[in-house]
């Protein structure tokens, strides 16, 4: 793989270009680079380098991809200039202003043949003031919109906000321009106007600007049409030489073949890319070419499958099970067929084919070609993928010759090999080779007959006619022994019969060529649609045939063309007696005039509906199968494309001769059947969520009905990839199909093998039982999410509403369903301290460097830990139960955690309603970094409320776990306490207890000061230094009298442990205290009645 170019391994990246004011260039292209999408830069010093940039290139067609288009368009052609002017310049005086006029005139005239797309940047100061008339002045005079007009601010603080505007405009420009340059491309194959070679390099285009954009299915589709229409230009014939048109044709298919298996791979479909890789091998692992050069093909087929075991390593694709393969493959997949190993040991194998080939060749070449001089000149590579210079001038040489003398060559080889099968008794052969002679373009009446005239006779109309005459009176059966010359004991009869194949590049396309062409592209199903058969011959004399069948790749579409001139006892009758049958007023060929037929077509099955050939029957027992051929895709017979004939076209309008087809289209009918997704609101994370499905027949019976299921990542866009920049976790798919419930089938027998089911984690196959018109049948759709992520739903029904045959008719109805996946609860949590006590904890007052990650709480001592849980999404929940479980005894040893009752009753939570529930934590053990546990929080939907969608499964419990964080554990060497009554009347005395605790071995020096307050009078120290032995309590006792009623604050003590150095102060909420003005009168007593009294 990495033999091939990046341009081709890679996507392609938006490319722009800066020009002007260089100085800024730098910061720009670091920004763009880091947008996602990046964004490369062309930055060009001043505005000469762009017209020289965008100058045109000229090059004679000759080839289906020009070699340097794609590395041209990302580092060459940029999709949007940016034009940088100087405020300074723009606003300055008229020699300035004319300046900046003429480089935009010259930017305009570079970029108008390429439509690129351009922005203007003014780059200004800090300070300089504005002219909204000059900018306008300027815009106009660029012709652009007002929102490409940009003010660029290279101060620190205006830069990152310019840079934004700048790279979100040059996104939006780039998409325009490579979408427009897609649509126009586009528009040339819609009109059907295109030679086969530009319609493959026509649809490379669109898909290299559908990348551009992103938009990587349409990418793929237009890949695939370039591959599609590449095939088709196997049998053509160019002024290139065989071996080069071949070796052209596969370097251009591998290239198209390597696309679409990247674009398949990065969405995830490892069984396509697998079942496209087969179908590449298998269109091209026969052409082989010519034997002499038979080491190129081994070693082609060798890099197809060298490369294709590399973009199977390279990729993360989890690997599909067998029963998993999409519906409609020709042949299962083996295992073996999933992984590198196989491909890479299949690239071996036709490597040391290629190596014997080669060894061969050249023991068998004994000398070079004299004219060979082996300069380098002769072997550089051409302008388009697949050629070199060499073999192009060899095709050139072809070319030109003279058609005289190679046809008059023809003539003899021909004369020579006719009268060899005829002796060696060869019938097929010898028909072949004489209907070949007889339809060469010799022209010449009684030409000269020389001793040198070989067994075929001299090359004249007249010796055509004779031919003529005897080969089909030699295949009719008559009696005309006289002219056969001793093919006496030959004849074509009923046990021997005769019949010859005419394929694309056959060299009996001058005997017979025929021509099919729809008249609408896409017709719908059921309904007629005109088709034309054209038929030509280059036979010197008119042929009569007896019939004609008409085959289509749908066999029911099958028909037969009788000739009327014939009596029913002279015509021939078809053995087909199922197919249709109609009738032409003639059926006889005149040399070089077109025969056209017009009939009646209807298809009852949709899809491509292609006529494959058509087959004459003329006599009893000869047939010519001819292959079909569009009008507008018809190559001109070699041999007659020289002569000075008149051009006539297969069809009587020119116009379907241009853009006729020999394929059309068929519309499939209308379903009759509805398919209802119940579901609506959103789903909620950890929970069983259920859709309903219900599939109501209104029109259609269903047979052989099969129920598709698909979750698709809405942020995906076209192409789902499962591999997102999210870290990793142990649910393997954020969403996941379980299973389907609740199926009603009709018949409880049909469980056996005519019922499918199979579920993976994002897609499902259901088989839908029979149901007649009016009946209906549902089930339901469980899915759980296990992250919150938007997904799509889509389910697609495909019936039969005739029959359960497996060629039937099927009918497609799809329906989709975007649900919502959210998270059902926000869980957080905090640490408090019990009332009116606080701690001295040193990691508080020095922290050290990763002492911020954990939460310090003091060893011993009890911390109040508040869960809450908020109810995030629109749906009300009844909280069950909330708990703290930890995982192994050694966490529970080492903290204690009281919760009280875990059951939480009746709590319901509506919308945005937070529930808070309080723990004791005591920790145990000192410790840096403790992990205290798992939050488990049991709920489920509320049922007071009305659930019309049927959503969830009921009374389904869904467990929300939120891991608490790890908290840092020290020993606290002072504890300090507060104690007053719960509340105070006015005028009436009470003791305020400050109550120091020193838990260490050590003296402690405590400092303390106490504030005044107006609304208090109390009588102790104020300020102080007292000493707390080790491991004893020192109180400081006070006497305080309130004031004032009301919610007041006690007085304030500050503490300073000089030991630590350290200050704390208790919180607000600690000092405060209601004061009563009066004592409260309240009846605290408990009344309890006796049962007896109660009795009395």
């Amino acid at each position: 793989m990495e033999e091939y170019p990046e341009e081709l391994r890679s996507p392609p990246v938006a490319l722009v270009a800066l020009v002007g004011c260089s100085e800024h260039h730098g910061a720009m292209t670091t920004h763009l680079l880091s947008h996602q999408p990046p964004i490369n830069t062309l930055a060009l010093p001043d505005f000469s380098k762009l017209t020289h940039l965008l100058q045109r290139s000229s090059s004679s067609p000759g080839g289906f991809l020009k070699r340097d288009w794609l590395v041209k368009h990302r580092t060459k052609i940029p999709a949007v200039v940016a034009a940088l002017f100087s405020w300074d310049h723009v606003s300055g005086d008229p020699a300035q202003w004319v300046q900046v006029c003429s480089d935009l005139d010259d930017i305009k005239a570079a970029i108008r043949p390429k439509n690129t797309k351009l922005l203007l940047l003014v780059v200004v100061g800090k300070s300089e003031d504005i002219s909204e008339d000059r900018l306008l002045a300027l815009r106009k005079r660029a012709e652009v919109d007002s929102k490409y007009l940009l003010l660029y601010n290279p101060d620190p603080s205006q830069l990152d906000n310019s840079l934004q505007r700048l790279s979100a405009s040059f996104a939006e420009l780039g998409a325009t321009f490579y979408k427009e340059e897609g649509r126009r491309i586009k528009a040339r194959i819609e009109k059907n106007f295109s030679t086969p070679d530009l319609q493959v390099r026509y649809c490379f285009k669109v898909a290299v600007y559908a990348e551009f954009r992103g938009d990587w299915a349409e990418a793929l589709r237009f890949y695939e049409d370039a591959y599609y229409a590449l095939r088709e230009m196997i049998a053509t014939l160019t002024r290139l030489s065989p071996i080069q048109r071949l070796f052209e044709i596969k370097t251009v298919a591998e290239h198209l073949h390597f696309k679409i298996c990247t674009l398949l791979l990065h969405g995830g479909k490892l069984n396509e890319a697998v079942t496209w890789f087969c179908q590449h091998i298998g269109s091209y692992k026969s052409l082989v070419g010519a034997p002499e050069v038979i080491f190129l093909h081994w070693e082609w087929l060798s890099r197809q499958f060298l490369v294709f075991a590399e973009l199977l390593d390279s990729s993360s694709t989890t690997l599909p099970s067998t029963s998993s393969q999409p519906l409609g493959t020709d042949q299962l997949l083996s295992e073996w067929e999933f992984h590198p190993a196989y491909y890479y040991q299949s690239a071996a194998q036709y490597m040391m084919e290629k190596r014997s080939a080669l060894d061969l060749a050249v023991s068998n070449s004994e000398t070079f070609n004299e004219n060979d001089d082996g300069s380098a000149e002769s072997v550089i590579p051409s302008v388009y993928i697949g050629q070199f210079a060499r073999l192009l001038e060899q095709g050139d040489d072809s070319a030109i010759q003279s058609e005289e003398g190679w046809i008059t060559l023809l003539w003899e080889v021909l004369g020579y090999l006719r009268e060899c099968s005829r002796k060696q008794g060869a019938i097929k052969e010898f028909v072949e080779v004489s209907l070949e002679m007889a339809a060469l373009p010799v022209s010449m009446v009684d030409g000269i007959q020389s001793s040198k005239c070989g067994p075929g006779g001299p090359a004249s109309l007249e010796q055509r006619e004779l031919i003529h005459r005897e080969i089909f009176a030699f295949i009719s059966g008559e009696a005309r022994l006289e002219f056969l010359n001793g093919l006496d004991d030959l004849k074509v009869t009923g046990d021997n019969t005769l019949h010859l194949e005419i394929d694309l590049v056959s060299p009996l396309r001058s005997v017979l060529l025929a021509s099919v062409a729809f008249h609408e592209q896409i017709i719908k199903s059921g309904v007629s649609s005109l088709i034309t058969i054209s038929l030509l011959s280059h036979l010197p004399l008119p042929i009569e045939i007896d019939q004609l069948e008409v085959q289509f790749n749908q066999a029911q579409c099958n028909f037969i063309i009788m000739n009327a001139q014939k009596s029913p006892l002279e015509a021939v009758q078809s053995e087909q007696h199922d197919h249709r049958m109609e009738s032409a007023p003639s059926l006889t060929l005149t040399t070089n005039k077109w025969l056209r037929l017009t009939y009646d077509i209807k298809s009852e099955q949709s899809g491509k509906l292609e006529c494959t050939s058509i087959i004459a029957k003329i006599g009893p027992h000869f047939t010519i199968c001819c292959r079909a051929e569009s009008p507008a895709s018809m190559d001109d017979l070699p041999v007659w494309k020289f002569e000075n004939l008149v051009e006539t076209f297969p069809t009587k309008d020119p116009a379907l001769s241009f853009s006729g087809q020999k394929a059309a289209q068929v519309e499939e009918p209308e379903p009759q059947v509805d398919v209802t997704l119940g579901a609506s609101g959103p789903a909620l994370v950890g929970e069983r969520f259920l859709v309903p499905v219900t599939i109501a027949s209104r029109g259609h019976a269903i047979y052989a009905g099969e129920m598709k299921i698909n979750l698709v990542d809405v942020r995906g866009g076209g192409l789902f990839s499962p591999r997102e920049s999210e870290p990793l976790s142990l649910d393997t798919h954020h969403v996941e199909l379980l299973g389907i419930v609740g199926a009603e089938w009709e018949d409880e027998s049909r469980k056996g093998s005519d019922k499918i089911m199979k579920i993976q984690q994002s897609f499902g196959l259901v088989s839908v039982p029979f149901l007649k018109i009016g009946e209906s049948w549902s089930c339901k759709l469980e899915i759980m999410w296990h992250r919150p992520k938007p997904i799509m739903l889509f389910v697609s029904l495909g019936y039969s509403p005739i029959s359960c045959e497996l060629n039937a008719q099927k009918v497609n109805v799809h329906q989709t369903l975007q649900i919502e996946g959210k998270d059902a609860v926000l869980i957080d949590q905090h640490f408090m301290l019990p009332f009116r006590k606080d701690s001295l904890l040193l990691s508080k007052v020095k922290p050290a460097p990763d002492s911020s990650q954990f939460s310090p709480l003091p060893l011993h001592e009890s911390t109040v830990l508040v869960v809450s849980a908020k109810n995030c999404c629109e749906v009300t929940l009844q909280l069950l139960s909330m708990a703290i479980k930890v995982d192994d005894g050694a966490t529970e040893k080492s903290c204690s955690i009281q919760h009280g009752n875990e059951d939480l009753g009746t709590a319901v939570l509506v919308p945005g309603e937070e529930f808070k529930k309080v723990f004791n934590v005591i920790p145990n053990l000192d410790s840096s970094k403790l992990r205290l546990g798992v939050v488990h929080l049991k709920w489920k939907r509320h049922c007071g409320i009305e659930d019309r969608s049927g959503l969830t499964v009921t009374d389904s419990k869904v467990v929300t776990k939120h891991e608490l964080p790890d908290v840092h554990v020290e020993l606290s060497p002072i504890i300090v306490n507060l104690e007053c009554p719960p509340y105070a009347i006015v005028g009436d005395s009470f003791m305020y207890h400050v109550k120091i605790r020193n838990q260490t071995e050590l003296l402690q020096e405590v400092k303390f000061s106490l504030a005044d307050s107006q609304t208090f009078v109390l009588s102790g120290s104020h300020s102080d230094t007292v000493f707390v032995l080790p491991k004893s309590e020192h109180v400081l006792r006070y006497k305080v009298v309130p004031l004032v009623s009301g919610l007041q604050q006690l007085p304030r003590i500050s503490l300073t442990s000089v030991r630590y150095s350290a200050r704390f102060q208790l919180s607000v909420a600690a000092s405060n205290v209601f004061v009563f003005p009066s004592k409260p009168h309240c009846n605290t007593e408990k009344r309890v009645e006796e049962p007896a009294a109660a009795a009395d």
